[in-house]
């Protein structure tokens, strides 16, 4: 990656902003970067649970970034931060799993790697299946990880803080295996953001200036080789402060999680029949694949040629079971890439209540 100055000086505002400025949650000044509540599986429940207190008070992220059927895999998370969705995936990955985690800033590394020892034994595990590498989410084979060698990457509320997103997809799509799944909550707005927005140090930190408009991680995916992305859920981002009010004007974000795949230059399948064995540890009665995507078990759904290809070449290929297409089954699905502004306004059409994607501690 060949970095502007006024990139180089937003990365070192982005450094000094999570390693000197924040200390903990609480300290953040807008809802972006904070988790929503969200309803999760109890094996993931106890694996947050059990992550020790002073990794999770300084974790900043914007969603839940663990997909389902981690058994055995190799992660990568991207920005990890102080290590809390690493260390709760290195639960869910079991002792022959393995997590790796990136990030560049010295102080949340320096956390995240005081509690190896703490989470290996507090796992069970005879050795840790975790480690850190200080570096660059865009230059990831720079940093020293091997292309070709991940099954899932990670990363929750970190991509809008580089100035060069194309470099982080095009480097993520290196390290992962043919397959293998890019799985990230980021925060997105419905504009092109004005210049004076994309300057401002604080919105930087706090995860809004650098915010991409939802309709480019469309071009950006298909530019770096990646499936088309596929929303999983979004949530709103309220902005509460009557000054970044001013400087954002009618501007609206709110958290999206995305899942994208590294797929095979294989021949496009045509839509095929699909039944779920309700295998998947959690899902036992449902896999909740994407927005659109729900596969109830023993059930038959008719899905796209894309999801066959995903389906059939990903983790979760010993999950299904595949037949041609036939008239008078269950279900119907496609993939529409969705507007998740769009998505949001139908669900309060249908009077779901949807949580706002940040909530300070104590307030959720």
């Amino acid at each position: 990656m060949t970095s502007t100055n006024g990139d180089s000086q937003i990365i070192d505002n982005v450094k000094e902003y999570y390693g000197k400025k924040l200390k903990n949650v609480s300290d953040l000044q807008t809802q972006a970067c904070v988790a929503p509540g969200r309803l999760v599986n109890k094996n993931v429940r106890v694996a947050i649970s059990q992550v020790h207190e002073e990794v999770a008070s300084k974790y900043y992220g914007c969603g839940l970034v663990i997909p389902n059927k981690l058994e055995g895999i190799k992660v990568l998370d991207l920005g990890s931060g102080s290590g809390r969705d690493c260390y709760a995936i290195s639960k869910l990955v079991g002792q022959n799993g393995h997590v790796t985690g990136i990030d560049m800033t010295d102080e949340q590394i320096e956390v995240a790697r005081k509690y190896i020892d703490y989470h290996t034994k507090t796992f069970g595990y005879d050795k840790p299946n975790i480690n850190f590498v200080q570096g660059y989410i865009e230059k990831l084979i720079e940093a020293g990880l091997q292309e070709n060698f991940y099954d899932l990457i990670v990363s929750n509320c970190v991509v809008n803080l580089s100035p060069d997103k194309y470099a982080v997809l095009s480097e993520a799509y290196k390290v992962l295996k043919e397959g293998g799944e890019l799985y990230f909550s980021d925060v997105y707005c419905d504009r092109n953001l004005e210049d004076s927005v994309r300057k401002h140090e604080t919105l930087w930190g706090e995860c809004i200036a650098g915010a991409l408009c939802w309709k480019d991680l469309i071009s950006l995916a298909e530019k770096t080789g990646f499936s088309t992305p596929r929303l999983v859920t979004v949530s709103p981002i309220p902005i509460d402060r009557e000054d970044f009010k001013k400087i954002l004007g009618d501007a609206k974000f709110c958290s999206v999680t995305y899942r994208l795949f590294k797929l095979p230059k294989v021949e496009k399948s045509p839509p095929l029949q699909v039944i779920y064995s309700g295998d998947v540890t959690g899902c036992e009665n449902q896999l909740d694949f994407d927005h659109r995507n729900q596969f109830k078990t023993d059930d038959v759904y008719t899905i796209d040629s894309e999801l066959v290809t995903i389906l059939k070449n990903s983790r979760f290929s010993d999950e299904f079971e595949f037949q041609p297409a036939t008239k008078g089954v269950c279900g119907s699905t496609g993939n529409t890439v969705d507007n998740p502004f769009d998505v949001l306004l139908e669900k309060e059409k249908k009077g779901e209540q949807v949580s706002p994607a940040c909530c300070a501690p104590g307030k959720c």
